[in-house]
């Protein structure tokens, strides 16, 4: 008898389940036919700090286009629409929108990550992903300022790798605060302490260039001061030429000596 009852239990219980299943599968495909929108969830994922785009303004698009899901049947809300029209905001990277049995609309929005602004012809961000995106009209990022004679070609490649070497080195990301281009294409770069401009030239070798600059901060300015110089030139091979306040910026015709420690070459 065991081994019968045995059958008998398995085979109820799978019918059980099997049957739940079907029902399961037969009621929420037929409620979400006919159910209605209740309820728009919105989610914004993180984006480094910054809020280029809100909640209220993803619902306020969607007013705009008539796709307010809220009140509509759910067989009538199309996602892949929700999601065209959200993309054709600039300030959004990806939208993703799916809908549930219980009548509530989800939305998912991933901002775009602005890397640094651009002043010039223009006013724009360059974002992580090296693309040209827009001011944002509520929200200023607070972000490196590139500005002067920029073109959004030098922007997106070697401007892009030269803020990102910034913003990788602490010491570099605490001390410099903005990055002009002259007419010449010339970078000068104003720090945060000091009143010295830094002429840095061409983005060629900016990293050994650098190099100098911070022996000099560590071992030369610390002893005679910071405010005494107008210009910091890194032009020259193996040399920083610094000139005072009120000093007409010449070269000095006297080199330094060559070696591998040498900081300064300066007019003092």
């Amino acid at each position: 008898m065991k081994p019968i009852w045995k059958y008998v239990l398995i085979t109820f219980f799978t019918t059980l389940v099997l049957g739940y299943l079907a029902f399961s599968i037969w009621y929420f495909s037929g409620r979400g036919k006919d159910s209605v929108c209740r309820k728009l969830e919105i989610v914004m994922t993180e984006s480094n700090g910054h809020q280029l785009v809100t909640k209220t303004e993803v619902a306020q698009i969607l007013e705009e286009n008539d796709l307010n899901p809220i009140g509509k049947s759910i067989k009538n809300i199309h996602t892949e629409s929700i999601e065209e029209t959200l993309h054709k905001n600039p300030m959004i990277k990806v939208a993703e929108c799916y809908k549930t049995p219980t009548g509530i609309v989800h939305i998912r929005i991933s901002q775009r990550c602005p890397k640094f602004r651009v002043v010039g012809y223009g006013s724009y961000y360059i974002d992580t992903d090296r693309k040209v995106m827009p001011i944002s009209k509520n929200y200023a990022a607070y972000v490196p300022v590139v500005s002067g004679r920029a073109y959004v070609s030098s922007m997106t490649t070697k401007m892009f790798d030269f803020v990102t070497f910034l913003e990788d080195n602490p010491f570099w990301n605490a001390q410099i605060e903005q990055i002009f281009i002259r007419d010449d294409l010339k970078i000068e770069l104003v720090p945060r302490v000091g009143e010295a401009i830094i002429l840095l030239g061409t983005l060629d070798n900016y990293q050994s260039k650098l190099e100098k600059l911070r022996k000099l901060y560590v071992n030369g300015f610390n002893v005679v001061g910071w405010n005494k110089y107008k210009l910091i030139d890194l032009q020259y091979k193996d040399q920083v030429v610094c000139s005072k306040v009120g000093q007409e910026t010449i070269k000095p015709v006297v080199a330094t000596e060559q070696k591998k420690d040498s900081i300064i070459a300066s007019r003092l």
